[in-house]
């Protein structure tokens, strides 16, 4: 303790020496800090250098691990598989699979697709169609496009919530986004027309659906350096379905078409399809209604000898024919078609007097004269719409002056991309109208999207910065929905996650749509202006009002004005010169007029409502410039895709010679690193796609647990900390069910299912992969198929026990009403029974009083018969036989029996007599035989003599010849008797 005094000394003390001494302590004090602080960064700096460099060697040796087995690389159908996930391994996969002939992958959520540069019929065949759209399952085959088409199509049927969707298929220029959509449509053409209901609509329907495509790729597709059927506008189609999730309409939307090609082509490119289909395949007929020899040239028509699949003339007037163009329609659009072509070998020469117009040769004049003849207009007036410009001076006044040689070529190039531009516009409404279903009978879609791709050529104007800028969008969708929004969404839901770096191009898109200033609006400006353009300047008003943002340069050595934009998928320069005439797009008013003129009735209606005045009014409201025209139109496009859901296809260059079956990693790789695919899986392979409302999970997945949402609750988009805490539990309990069926091991399930690999429950929403769906699907179909099997069982009780109830009353009512019957029968016999007794008793009544009459006369006769009867044998008089004899006189029969001795003579005639009437009859009844048949009859005396009354004795004898009794008529039953006595012989018989 004395020493530690000793050493102290007062802070007074210290401040009363000398200062000097504080100073060197402090900066002796300060550079030993420093140093401290030196040493500790340099440390901290070794050890991030040496931990990153312990990352990279393992990420390196993983990736030289991965790639050791070169024989399974092809094997991996989904990249987000892949362990680790670099552009190295991916790469080296996508190439393995190339190989292999596997040209499509999976890539999380986006399908991969490599152009193989050769047809390959057997992968889109229509068994294979049906294999995928039949399939319970098809994630689990091959990966292939018809698994986009397939989910898009099921997904509109609506496994939550039934929505409209969306197919990007975006890539390069050449890498196969047109054989793509084609397959798309056809696809959904196919399974649309499956159903047997209205069969003869639905393939009218996709028969148009279908033959849409040659057309639209005869009047806008060309070849390109880069690809032999490139699309030079961008198309939307709405593939229209109904409840029955059939095909009953399509409505296509077109997006800036090159029309600068018309008039136009750069080295080794050619014009649009349809003029080459024309100049080869035309016959003879029409080669002179067109006017085109088979040796004419033609100036718009560069590269005519090179043969290309697409040049089919066949194929293009067969689905015109099918989509309902009659062939004098046709003929007016090839007509139109052909005056184009030769417009564009009309040639003006320089006059030789400033003040008059360009003169033109012999031969333009003859193309002239063709192109005014095919286009109905008068060759006078074209020549001098061509050579001669108004102006206006006021609002009545007008000067006309002769246009120079490069000013009569714009104005040449200009009537005709304007022809060409409304035709277009013409056959894409008339394709509408011919396959687009009304409103009612509709309530989904599936659309399609095939833009133009990425475009980089020596020479870039106002047409590559708006194709690049198209793809700029459609990657901005690309991003927000998949990198951004779901990440973002992730952490709102309080998920664990951390965020994956990815390429955002918001900053491309501000400088060239952003505002207030941005290139597009720079370029607007100086087109309302209606000045006389100037690159240089144009371009010094870029580099001062655009220096600040970095996604723009220029290059000082470059002597064309031009400036060059940072797209996501490269650099790109564009030249400025002759951008803000294109951006204008003038088309001379007279011209317009002109071709109102028309005589050629598709021409005039072309045109018909077009206002000239507009296009030339100095008016700032009324220009309207191509960029702002193509902005608008894309805008709308994003829009409707913002409201669907999309599913992308990316289409991959594997080669810059589109030469087949051919890989190049450099050329992969710079598209895969443009297009975010290597960002794409790691999400994919972290993340959870499937994102469902607690509402919409209970409403449609509740019945697991016999949970049922309330209706408030599922009407509404948001939920409040009670809402979450009510559905949670239920949530919970339905999600237990599931893993517990499809995750035995008890671990798995012992801290909460709200967190697992295969699903997590946000504050709001559960969060799914795509397994957890599938085994919410499949565990709902096993319950919803418990459920209808009980129902079944009680409805086919219930129809049992209705059933049994409608026979038992049916019997009773069956009993009733025969009853009735039976009385009213009864009641009918009892009434006929006395009508008939009656009527016998007055016969017998008449009967009895002629027969007491007669009595006398009777009792004489038999006197008489008695005398005549021979004696007879006693023995046979005994016997009761018929004495056989040789004697003419008739046999006396006076017992039964003798039916005995004659029923075994059937040949032979009997003379019998009789003493009486019943004794006659007493025979008859012996022999079983009927007074009158087909083979014998009865006759006795009394029936040749006369009859007094039925008591009076017959006279002479009874001869049987087989025939019927007279008396037979009295039959009381309506039964046939072929022998026996009825009828009133039976009454008599019983009254005896």
């Amino acid at each position: 303790m004395a020493d530690r005094k000793q050493q102290t000394i007062p802070f007074e003390g210290v401040l009363s020496s000398n200062s000097n001494v504080l100073d060197s302590a402090k900066s002796t004090n300060f550079e030993s800090g420093r140093k401290i602080n030196q040493v500790k960064v340099h440390g901290l700096r070794e050890k991030i250098q040496a931990r990153r460099k312990s990352l990279n060697d393992s990420l390196e040796g993983e990736v030289r691990a991965f790639l050791i087995n070169e024989d399974e690389l092809h094997t991996y159908d989904d990249l987000t598989k892949v362990n680790p996930v670099t552009p190295t391994t991916v790469l080296n996969c996508l190439q393995a699979r190339y190989r292999a002939r596997v040209f499509y992958t999976h890539a999380g959520c986006t399908l991969v697709a490599l152009n193989p540069f050769h047809p390959v019929p057997q992968l889109y065949s229509l068994d294979v169609m049906k294999e995928y759209h039949t399939a319970p399952k098809p994630q689990e085959f091959k990966p292939h496009i018809f698994i986009v088409a397939e989910a898009a199509y099921r997904n509109v049927q609506g496994q939550v919530e039934p929505t409209n969707q969306s197919l990007v298929v975006s890539g390069e220029s050449g890498a196969g986004k047109t054989w793509t959509s084609r397959c798309l449509m056809k696809y959904y053409a196919t399974v649309a027309a499956s159903s047997h209901t209205c069969q003869d609509t639905v393939e009218r329907i996709e028969k148009r659906v279908l033959d849409s495509n040659p057309i639209m790729e005869a009047f806008g597709n060309a070849c390109t350096l880069r690809n032999s059927n490139s699309s030079r506008f961008g198309k939307y189609i709405q593939l229209q379905l109904n409840r029955s999730q059939l095909l009953v309409g399509a409505s296509v939307q077109t997006y800036l078409l090159e029309k600068t090609r018309v008039a136009f082509q750069a080295a080794n490119e050619r014009n649009f399809h349809i003029f080459y289909q024309m100049m080869k395949w035309a016959t003879q007929q029409q080669r002179q209604e067109w006017k085109m020899p088979p040796d004419q040239k033609f100036n718009w028509l560069p590269n005519a000898d090179r043969v290309l699949e697409e040049d089919c003339l066949e194929e293009t007037l067969e689905a015109m024919d099918h989509l309902g163009i009659n062939a004098e329609k046709q003929a007016q659009i090839f007509r139109i078609l052909a005056g184009i072509l030769h417009l564009g070998n009309v040639a003006f020469n320089p006059p030789i007097d400033e003040s008059q117009p360009c003169d033109l040769g012999e031969e333009s004049k003859v193309f002239l004269r063709t192109t005014a003849e095919l286009l109905g207009i008068s060759m006078e007036e074209l020549q001098s719409c061509l050579r001669v410009r108004a102006l206006k001076a006021g609002r009545q006044s007008t000067l006309l002056k002769p246009c120079s040689r490069a000013e009569c070529s714009v104005r040449r190039d200009c009537l005709a991309k304007v022809i060409y531009a409304q035709l277009f516009d013409w056959m894409v409404s008339f394709i509408n109208k011919s396959m687009c279903a009304d409103n009612s009978s509709w309530c989904n879609f599936i659309g399609l999207l095939d833009v133009y791709g990425f475009e980089c050529f020596q020479k870039n104007n106002l047409e590559q910065l708006c194709i690049n800028y198209a793809n700029e969008k459609l990657q901005q969708h690309f991003v927000g929905h998949y990198l951004k929004a779901q990440q973002e969404e992730y952490v709102a839901e309080g998920l664990e996650w951390s965020f994956v770096q990815y390429q955002d191009n918001q900053r491309c898109l501000d400088l060239i749509e952003g505002s207030p200033t941005s290139i597009f609006s720079l370029l607007n400006e100086v087109c309302r202006l209606n000045r006389a353009s100037d690159a240089k300047q144009f371009m010094g008003r870029l580099e001062k009002e655009l220096s600040s943002n970095d996604q723009v340069s220029w290059d000082k050595f470059s002597p064309q004005p031009h400036f060059i934009v940072s797209h996501y998928a490269g650099k790109v320069g564009y030249q400025i010169e002759g951008m803000m005439e294109k951006n204008k797009d003038p088309v001379p008013p007279e011209l317009i007029r002109l071709l109102q003129q028309s005589e050629d009735p598709l021409m005039h209606s072309l045109f018909a409502d077009t206002d000239a005045e507009g296009e030339t009014t100095r008016g700032h409201n009324k220009v309207v410039t191509v960029v702002s025209k193509f902005k608008n139109s894309l805008e709308s496009l994003m829009k409707i895709l913002h409201s669907t859901t999309p599913h992308y296809t990316r289409c991959i260059k594997p080669n810059p010679d589109c030469r087949p079956l051919t890989f190049k990693k450099e050329e992969v790789i710079t598209q895969l690193e443009a297009c975010g695919i290597v960002e794409t899986i790691n999400i994919s392979a972290a993340g959870f796609p499937i994102r469902i409302p607690y509402a919409s999970f209970l409403q449609r997945y509740g019945l697991i647990t016999h949970t049922r949402t309330p209706a408030p609750l599922a009407n509404q988009n948001g939920f409040e900390s009670g809402d979450k805490d009510s559905l949670g539990s239920a949530v919970m309990d339905v999600l237990r069910v599931v893993l517990r069926r499809h995750s035995p091991d008890p671990q798995l399930l012992s801290d909460t299912a709200s967190h697992s690999s295969l699903v997590h429950c946000g504050r709001t929403k559960v969060f799914l992969t795509h397994a957890m769906l599938e085994h919410l699907e499949e565990h709902r179909a096993k319950v919803r198929s418990q459920k209808a099997f009980c129902i079944q069982c009680y409805w086919r009780k219930y129809q049992r026990r209705r059933r049994e109830a409608k026979r038992r009353a049916a019997t009773l009512i069956q009993a009733v009403v025969r009853s009735w019957l039976i009385r009213q029968q009864i009641k009918e016999w009892t009434k006929a029974a006395c009508i008939i007794q009656r009527r016998w008793k007055e016969w017998r009544m008449l009967m009895d009083a002629l027969a007491e009459a007669e009595l006398d006369d009777a009792e004489d006769m038999h006197e008489e018969t008695l005398a005549s009867v021979p004696v007879l044998d006693p023995l046979v008089r005994e016997r009761g036989s018929v004495q056989l004899t040789s004697l003419q006189e008739p046999v006396v029969v006076r017992s039964w029996p003798m039916g005995l001795a004659l029923a075994s003579a059937p040949n032979i005639t009997v003379a019998l007599t009789a003493t009486g009437f019943q004794k006659v009859v007493s025979m008859m009844a012996s022999l079983k035989m009927p007074f009158r048949s087909g083979e014998y009859r009865v006759e006795t005396n009394q029936f040749d003599q006369g009859v007094a009354s039925i008591r009076a004795q017959p006279r002479g004898s009874v001869k049987l010849h087989l025939q019927r009794s007279p008396l037979r008529y009295a039959n009381m039953h309506p039964e046939q008797k072929g022998d026996g006595i009825t009828g009133l012989n039976q009454i008599l018989l019983e009254k005896r």
